[in-house]
């Protein structure tokens, strides 16, 4: 028993048996209304959505720094995908928010070095700007994606494109100085700059790969929902909790060696627990208060804490 829970492969076995029992207990619970394929086959879109955002924040989040931007940087870059297919089709809708998605990463990041403060306060500032954007892009009004530029809103093309995020995201956490260094500077910032990483420099680039998957979440939101509404007053930041969710999942399951599919399985986790309690007809507060217990639960669960550490 002890050697399985050494293998780098049990993290993803528990999370697989995770993901199984929230879906026999809610199938159990509410059988009618939740679990039947197409139902899946739905929460499987969000989930693929929500896990390209949550691999942008793991750049982040492992190093110590958070990105409370990360709504308002879907919406403006959804908006902005929007605009551009009106013109240039496809090619608008793809290469638009990508830019202004890695755009908006760099921004963040270089005003988070420069300024010295914590990346939080830095990320919630710069929201309201992106947000006036937003309002301005629009000028206040809904803007809707033309039916004929919605492939990546379904099967297959949204699951190709999540696929290619994930897989770029694992290469470059495995096989890049990129990832090497983001891992060295989590663990241990001090000890990393003393033998000679530039740590500025890479938390800039972590922000700014964030942004760039941000980007690639804002294709498949517009993709599937067709729509979007400026934002305004911080009302963006409901959108970041959701990706943040599959992030914990992929930090605490880091050291089993595969945190990009412990972020697709926990956004699948996630989303079972949405719908379930839909499903149940119980009030979005319960729902909230369960799922957040749930995810305390489980990141409680799934970490061993080191004594003396300290938590950032």
């Amino acid at each position: 028993m002890k050697k399985l829970k050494q293998s780098q492969y049990y993290g993803i076995m528990l999370l697989i048996v995770m993901l199984v029992v929230f879906w026999a207990v809610f199938k159990i619970l509410a059988p009618a209304t939740f679990g039947s394929p197409d139902k899946l086959a739905t929460y499987m879109k969000s989930a693929l959505i929500y896990a390209v955002g949550g691999c942008g924040l793991y750049f982040i989040c492992v190093m110590g720094p958070f990105d409370m931007s990360v709504g308002a940087n879907i919406v403006l870059s959804s908006i902005i995908a929007c605009n551009a297919s009106v013109k240039f089709g496809y090619l608008g809708l793809i290469i638009a928010p990508l830019i202004c998605g890695t755009l908006i990463g760099l921004v963040n990041g270089i005003v988070y070095i420069k300024l010295h403060i914590s990346s939080l306060i830095v990320t919630v500032a710069l929201s309201l700007i992106y947000e006036a954007l937003s309002v301005y892009a629009t000028n206040g009004k809904n803007v809707i994606l033309d039916i004929n530029y919605r492939a990546f809103g379904d099967y297959p093309a949204n699951l190709i494109l999540a696929l290619v995020a994930y897989m770029l995201c694992a290469f470059i956490l495995k096989y890049t100085k990129v990832g090497t260094y983001t891992y060295a500077i989590g663990s241990n910032e001090v000890v990393a700059k003393n033998m000679g990483v530039n740590v500025a420099k890479y938390k800039v680039v972590a922000f700014t790969l964030a942004g760039f998957f941000f980007g690639l979440q804002a294709i498949l939101t517009i993709s599937f929902g067709t729509s979007m509404t400026s934002a305004s007053n911080l009302s963006s930041m409901s959108r970041n909790f959701t990706p943040l969710m599959g992030t914990f999942f992929g930090l605490a399951f880091k050291k089993y060696g595969h945190p990009v599919i412990a972020i697709v399985i926990g956004e699948m986790i996630i989303q079972l627990m949405f719908n379930g309690f839909v499903a149940l007809g119980a009030p979005t507060t319960i729902q909230n208060v369960v799922t957040g217990a749930a995810l305390l639960i489980i990141v409680a669960l799934t970490t061993k804490p080191v004594k003396g550490l300290v938590v950032k």
